[in-house]
């Protein structure tokens, strides 16, 4: 029976996962390396040591609605899209909320986690930990690992020639940047188109002679603001969508996106994407294209090799008098605390049962939270997977044999191992992973259930926003204000614009209530047809996602 869980990390999956634990029952001991909470969005000015943290500038891709924990929305005077400080006074809310810190133990650094030696029957875990020089061995009968995959910079120097053995100028990782101002009047090139590599390309171009960003992808981009200043996830991530994406040809709807993309600005003009090309990525930046169309960013491909000062390229262009190599490369995760035997077959979230449960194991006492790769918020992913996690450890979630897990993880795995940026590239789909694990926790909302019984709530739930309060609807975990937050939610993301009030005669209530009442025969409908034949894995799109 499990009853001790030790946690590894008290970011945002850490937090979720201790709350769980107490939800489930069970006795949470959180292991934090740092001195404080919020793993990655606790901003330091350090570089030193092995601690990964945002930079100065940086803004969440996601918005308040669609990122919170389920059960504990955002203050509605919070803005839309948030600061690294915003997002972890947040967590110290939810932390306090649920007195969760006294189950964190601070400073405290895991060496090591190994199967005890009666595993196959107690499932146990034996965990050494250092605090202030003094190590300390524990019995646990589960692990979740919660160090997310910000982990271990990805170089991939070997890619480029010449930029160890001849180039003279200074070289370094997005992980050592902070902020721009050390760039101030140097001739700049970034390597890596991600969401990164293109926030430090505009903040980079406000302070540098020039920018360059160099790019072996096609690449979308758009705009955190969506059809009426509203956020985009909350226009675009909703089950009306999913559902249209899942009936129409994959073909049809890449067509129907990528004009949508284009009605902002042409991407085959600025050099960024083909609407021809079927591998592509997607990022978020609003500023991205006035920077290119001003020239203070330019736009280069691969970068062939490098000179004492100069980046050629594989156009054959090449651009002198480059001071500052900056790669945008993403990171490798990476698990050194955990044993060979576990550590070594897990090469990346596919090696894992739903991307959390190692299938090989007797017994299913280990489970990775948060090592996913979403088109929506990881945070509500990784909330959702210890939801999941702690059912299965507390014995009301079951898991199938191994030889089914292994038989699904193969099924599932790509034949070659792939980098970090081709990682980047193979985001699953928000809804459909998120779903996926809501019916196996037995949190995953019922449409047709809803309709039958709270016609109201089924329209929000159907054509709104598809936010994390959808999984406190019903179930083991339901909370009794999920039906209040989903109804009021667009009041939320109005409520910090609300700085300026001015009269409006319009009536757009009244609109929206006619909409819901034509759409609710497409809705009872959907809502039928995915309950007879659920797609818990599909993801709407060939290419990648956000």
């Amino acid at each position: 029976m499990v009853r001790r869980v030790a946690v590894i990390g008290a970011g945002a999956g850490g937090l979720a996962s201790i709350k769980c634990c107490l939800d489930a029952g069970l006795e949470p001991t959180c292991f934090e390396s740092s001195e404080d909470i919020g793993g990655v969005w606790r901003y330091t000015d350090s570089t030193d040591g092995r601690r990964v943290s945002v930079y100065r500038s940086v803004i969440t891709n996601t918005s308040k609605e669609m990122s919170c924990f389920s059960d504990f929305p955002f203050p509605e005077d919070f803005p839309n899209y948030l600061p690294h400080g915003l997002v972890l006074e947040y967590f110290r809310m939810y932390a306090r909320h649920f007195d969760l810190l006294q189950h964190v133990r601070f400073q405290t650094t895991v060496l090591s986690v190994r199967k005890r030696p009666d595993f196959t029957t107690s499932g146990q875990w034996e965990v050494v930990t250092e605090t202030d020089g003094v190590c300390e061995s524990l019995v646990f009968d589960a692990v979740m690992v919660c160090t997310g995959h910000y982990q271990e910079p990805y170089l991939p120097l070997a890619s480029f020639p010449g930029i160890g053995s001849r180039f003279k100028g200074q070289q370094l990782h997005s992980r050592e940047y902070r902020d721009a101002e050390v760039f101030r009047g140097k001739r700049v090139l970034v390597v890596g188109i991600g969401n990164t590599g293109g926030d430090l390309s505009v903040e980079l171009s406000h302070v540098a002679a020039k920018v360059f960003l160099s790019t072996r992808s096609n690449t979308w981009v758009i705009s955190r603001v969506s059809d009426h200043g509203f956020p985009f996830d909350m226009v675009n991530t909703t089950r009306f969508t999913h559902c249209l994406d899942w009936l129409l040809p994959s073909a049809l709807t890449r067509r129907i996106k990528f004009r949508k993309f284009n009605s902002w600005f042409n991407h085959t003009n600025y050099g960024l994407a083909s609407s021809k090309s079927s591998k592509f990525k997607m990022i978020i930046n609003e500023e991205l294209p006035f920077c290119l169309l001003s020239g203070t960013v330019v736009l280069k491909p691969n970068v062939k090799g490098f000179t004492e000062s100069s980046a050629i390229f594989e156009d054959g262009t090449t651009e002198e008098n480059i001071d500052v190599v900056l790669f945008a490369t993403g990171y490798n995760f990476s698990f050194p605390f955990l044993e060979e035997s576990v550590r070594s077959v897990i090469d990346d979230n596919r090696s894992l049962y739903k991307r959390v449960f190692p299938p090989q194991l007797e017994k299913p006492t280990l489970a990775i939270i948060g090592l996913i790769q979403l088109t929506g918020s990881i945070m509500v992913g990784s909330e959702m997977q210890a939801r999941w996690v702690t059912g299965v450890f507390a014995g009301w979630n079951k898991l199938p044999p191994p030889s089914r897990m292994m038989a699904d993880v193969l099924k599932r795995k790509p034949p070659v191992k792939r980098n970090p940026s081709e990682r980047e590239n193979l985001k699953m789909s928000f809804i459909s992973y998120v779903d996926e694990i809501a019916a196996c926790a037995g949190a995953k909302p019922s449409m047709l259930r809803l309709l039958l019984t709270d016609p109201q709530l089924a329209l929000a739930v159907f054509f709104g926003p598809c936010s994390p309060y959808q999984f406190r609807l019903m179930g083991r975990g339901k909370w009794s204000g999920a039906r209040a937050a989903i109804l009021t939610q667009w009041q939320r993301a109005l409520k910090p614009l609300r700085t300026r009030v001015l009269d409006d005669s319009s009536n757009s209530s009244s609109r929206w209530c006619w909409v819901c009442l034509l759409a609710l025969p497409a809705a009872l409908s959907a809502g039928f047809l995915f309950s007879k034949h659920p797609q818990p894995g599909w993801s709407p799109w060939a290419g990648p996602q956000l």
